[in-house]
Parts: C-alpha cells; structure tokens; sequence
C-alpha cells in the first residue's frame, strides 16, 4: 500500500509554506501519522518534526441543466499537513 497519494498545490498550501515551513499531502485512508512521517522522511530526504492528519468528508453538489437535476459528488479522502525541520525544504518542482 502507497502512504502518499500526491502533494497538495494550492494557494493556501504555498502561503503556509513560505510562512511555517507547512507542505500539504493526500495520503492513504488507513495511514497513521507516523507511517505518514517515515514516508515522506524516505521519499524526499527531510526531517519531519510534526504531522497533522484530517479526514474530509464526500461532498455533494446539484445542479440544474437543460436536461435536468444532475447531481455529483466529490469522494472523501485524508489529508496530511507536516511541518519540516528549519532548513529543510520539498520542492515539488524539480524533482
């Protein structure tokens, strides 16, 4: 089973980047923090000091169209914000 989904890139995620040193990962349902931690120490070479773990839930959405109510949702999935050592950096785009 993969830990780390894919990184999240928003404009929220790079703020709390540049201000706390904060990056921001999908990761698995059933991770824990700490096999999040040893994750991301092993796949980007950093000292992690802490790690924050939330469960979103599925949202749902409707809306009206010619060809009537469609209705969608978003899946739930687990998001992870780990906080890095100071002078330890991911970057996202250059790997």
């Amino acid at each position: 089973m993969s830990i780390l989904i894919k990184p999240i890139i928003t404009e929220k995620m790079s703020l709390a980047e540049e201000a706390n040193n904060c990056y921001g990962f999908v990761v698995a349902k059933g991770a824990n923090k700490i096999q999040v931690k040893t994750a991301i120490e092993k796949a980007y070479n950093v000292t992690v000091e802490s790690v924050r773990t939330m469960n979103t839930p599925v949202k749902r959405k409707a809306r009206n169209t010619r060809a009537g109510m469609v209705i969608g949702k978003i899946g739930s999935y687990k998001k992870a914000i780990v906080k890095l050592a100071e002078g330890d950096n991911i970057d996202f785009y250059n790997i």
